[in-house]
């Protein structure tokens, strides 16, 4: 049979799986995957299929985004538009940790569900922010505190290079709170295996191709609220005092 060549991304970056938390007014996570990615091959029986169009490859000029392969992910994770029943108001991120779902309300009674990667039990963050900035490939600087238990992470000190391998992926979203840096984010990832997991220390990632949707939709200063563990109803209505 003739065999053909997928290419996939693999992790390369071992130093960086025990990445720490930050405090703020209690204790938040850093934001950052479980590993660097770097390109590696395999051989299959068959042809990869795309799990959907809008998962195909992608270059906005900077970077080639590989496609997402049907087999790595489990189809409720993929983007899609629902029907969502919340008093929130058109525009307001909701994100379901427990579900693993990202919903961007949209009119009657609709949202745009996204797949999501959330941080791992003791690493999550609930409450109700705003997006204080965007950024297109961003950089990634590692806390000082961070650096000071790892201390190989100190090349990083002035931040690491955009790209696949970069740990917030094609775009990020900075959450903050009464103006003040939750140190929470939403970033892309190029790990389509980890969407439906929790896996990250902290942060909600979304596959390159989909945070690059969100981040056309959504414009500075839109609300994003993060529902506790166990609390799903909440999607429902706003949180009081909001």
């Amino acid at each position: 049979m003739h065999l053909l060549i997928r290419t996939r991304i693999r992790a390369d970056y071992p130093l960086l799986r025990r990445l720490g938390v930050i405090a703020f007014g209690g204790v938040l996570a850093a934001c950052t995957q479980t590993a660097f990615s770097s390109p590696g091959t395999e051989f299959v029986n068959a042809a990869p299929r795309l799990a959907a169009p809008q998962y195909a490859a992608l270059s906005d000029g900077k970077f080639a985004v590989p496609s997402v392969l049907a087999d790595s992910i489990d189809p409720k994770f993929l983007r899609q538009r629902v029907r969502y029943a919340t008093t929130f108001p058109t525009g307001t991120i909701v994100v379901d940790p427990d579900a693993k779902f990202l919903y961007l309300v949209s009119e009657g009674g609709y949202a745009i569900r996204y797949g999501i990667g959330v941080g791992r039990e003791g690493f999550g963050w609930s409450g109700t922010a705003q997006i204080h900035r965007k950024a297109s490939w961003p950089t990634w600087t590692p806390p000082t505190n961070m650096i000071a238990r790892q201390p190989e992470l100190e090349r990083y000190r002035r931040g690491m290079e955009p790209g696949l391998g970069n740990p917030l992926g094609a775009r990020a979203l900075y959450l903050y709170q009464n103006g003040e840096d939750t140190l929470y984010r939403i970033h892309g990832t190029n790990e389509p295996d980890s969407i439906g997991q929790n896996v990250s220390s902290g942060c909600i990632r979304l596959l390159n191709q989909d945070v690059i949707d969100l981040f056309r939709r959504v414009p500075v200063g839109s609300t994003v609220v993060v529902l506790k563990h166990g609390n799903a109803s909440a999607s429902l209505r706003p949180p009081t005092g909001t």
